[in-house]
């Protein structure tokens, strides 16, 4: 859902990271050698099911359209380089609700209509683990519709059943002052003579997690899903289940929203061992580390910020030192357990190639940079095309461009299509443009499926001596690499040197985007706009 945002500081611009410990295969001796056994990239695809794909003519995305697409995203064929290559799916909200995003939902266990059934999702989820993607579903539960049974009930009266579910002003003495962090700039609304809070806005009711019922209720919920075989969940609004309106900075409320996740995971494990949990926690640093604890991930939105700034300016930072810092902080908090979460944008966020001003050279660097990060980096569906869009909000959830032309029955058609151009941004187009950003997207997640160091935990600094080239290791041991971008318009050239900090002898070239890439004597020449990773 849409909401305002604080402003962050220059250090929380690199907020969150570490990495997960993968499959391990090992990368060919040459230059983009093709996957030689069936690894995973460790890469998700955010879809917001309404624009994606459409299996019944209607106009509007479905279940069953991504069943169908399936193929495009991961066809159970490494190797053969014909699809994306990501081995997991964001399903933005499913549930039924009245608004268009489904941020609001009115009914937790039960399928949207407007996407299809029960049945169909089940379908999915068991067309997608033949391919070896994850699926994992969007869980909206810091607030409800105003719309859901429960807040109607609630609202109806003093003594009615769920009065506690959600939190009165007048039922526990609050003042109905404060604004709300999350966007609105009222954070209690009336509704038959009494106040009840919602910090997005008066149609999202916040749930009272202190009251037992409301906990065991979407514990439940959670666990129901997963019986129906998704494998984990995003949590939105992850850092809102209990709030202080009127600080951002009261730790009494972040210890209770993470000791109720802790509960909340303890019981998915309970049947799903391997449940995977990735939050919305935009915060700075210091307070999203505690959320660890119980999360497995939480998304880097402040690395983002840093990825397009890069990208855009041409300009490069100690990225690998700052990010191997906060490493050290949240592994302390998790147990050494967290997995990044990199994105460059998401449903909320202008997209990447409208914030790079539609600079395509500065797309592929962002790209690189994002898919040589640790963890699980998260792709915006349509991110990989280039598509563009800014708010309001419809604009950067417009159909996916499956075809150059509109028109084709898979292609969905509730909202206007308004940044299409000319039809070079589709996958149509850009499966037969060698150098596209499409190709772009899939060689790098190709490599990461061959190379265990570009999925390892560990990122580190290396320090290229220029200005222009962004650099970092991946891995450790036998297993590192390093991993240069040239983020400007003219070749570069960097002295490849082993040193205290790093004694390292990096010899060959792993990869490249760009086969005029030469290590030769120790000095690396560097095409503008390209990527290398290098080996021992």
């Amino acid at each position: 859902m849409s909401r305002l945002k604080r402003i962050v500081s220059v250090v929380s611009v690199l907020a969150l990271s570490a990495a997960v410990a993968a499959c391990s295969v090992g990368g060919g001796g040459g230059k983009n050698d093709k996957p030689k056994a069936s690894a995973q990239s460790n890469v998700y695809y955010e879809i917001f099911v309404r624009s994606f794909a459409d299996s019944n003519g209607d106009g509007i995305g479905d279940l069953n359209g991504i069943t169908a697409k399936l193929d495009y995203l991961n066809d159970g064929r490494p190797g053969e380089g014909n699809d994306l290559g990501v081995d997991g799916i964001w399903l933005m909200p499913i549930n039924p609700s009245p608004s268009y995003h489904g941020y609001d939902v009115t009914d937790y266990r039960a399928v949207n209509p407007d996407y299809g059934t029960m049945d169909d999702l089940k379908k999915l989820v068991s067309e997608a683990h033949k391919r070896g993607i994850k699926v994992i579903m969007d869980l909206v539960v810091n607030h409800t519709s105003s719309e859901n049974p429960w807040f109607i009930d609630s609202a109806s009266g003093k003594d009615s059943a769920h009065r506690n579910w959600y939190v009165w002003a007048e039922d526990s003495g609050r003042e109905t002052a404060g604004s709300s962090a999350a966007g609105a700039s009222e954070a209690w609304h009336e509704k038959n003579g009494s106040h009840y809070l919602g910090i997005f806005w008066e149609g999202m009711p916040d749930l009272n997690f202190d009251e037992p019922a409301v906990r065991q209720e979407i514990i439940s919920v959670g666990k129901f899903w997963l019986e129906q075989g998704v494998d984990g969940f995003r949590l939105d609004a992850a850092k809102h289940i209990y709030e202080d309106l009127n600080t951002d900075k009261n730790n009494k409320t972040l210890n209770k929203s993470v000791a109720w996740w802790s509960e909340f995971k303890q019981a998915m494990q309970q049947v799903k061992p391997d449940v995977y949990l990735v939050g919305e926690v935009w915060d700075a640093t210091a307070r999203v580390g505690p959320f660890l604890k119980a999360l497995d991930s939480a998304f880097n939105f402040d690395l983002a910020g840093n990825l397009i700034g890069a990208a855009q300016n041409e300009s490069a930072s100690n990225l690998g030192y700052t990010l191997s810092r906060i490493h050290e902080f949240y592994n302390k908090q998790s147990d050494g357990k967290f997995i990044e979460a990199p994105i460059l944008s998401n449903h909320d966020q202008t997209r990447v190639m409208t914030a790079l001003k539609g600079n395509l050279d500065h797309a592929k660097t962002a790209a690189a940079m994002l898919l040589t990060m640790p963890g699980k980096p998260f792709i915006y569906y349509g991110e990989e095309l280039g598509m563009t869009g800014d708010k309001p909000d419809e604009r950067i959830r417009e159909p996916f461009p499956w075809k150059r032309a509109p028109g084709d029955p898979e292609e969905t058609k509730w909202e206007p299509a308004t940044g299409r151009g000319d039809g070079s941004v589709s996958v149509e187009a850009e499966v037969e443009t060698p150098g596209s950003l499409l190709d772009r997207y899939r060689t790098l997640i190709s490599w990461r499926s061959q190379d265990a160091a570009l999925r390892s935990n560990v990122i580190g600094e290396y320090d290229a001596d220029n200005a222009s080239v962004m650099a970092y290791t991946r891995g450790a041991g036998e297993e590192k690499r390093l991993v240069l971008t040239n983020l400007s318009g003219k070749p570069q050239t960097v002295a490849i040197k082993s040193s205290k900090a790093d004694p390292t002898e990096y010899a060959k070239i792993a990869f490249t985007t760009d086969e005029k890439a030469e290590l030769k004597d120790g000095q690396l020449a560097l095409p503008p706009y390209s990527t290398a990773v290098l080996k021992p």
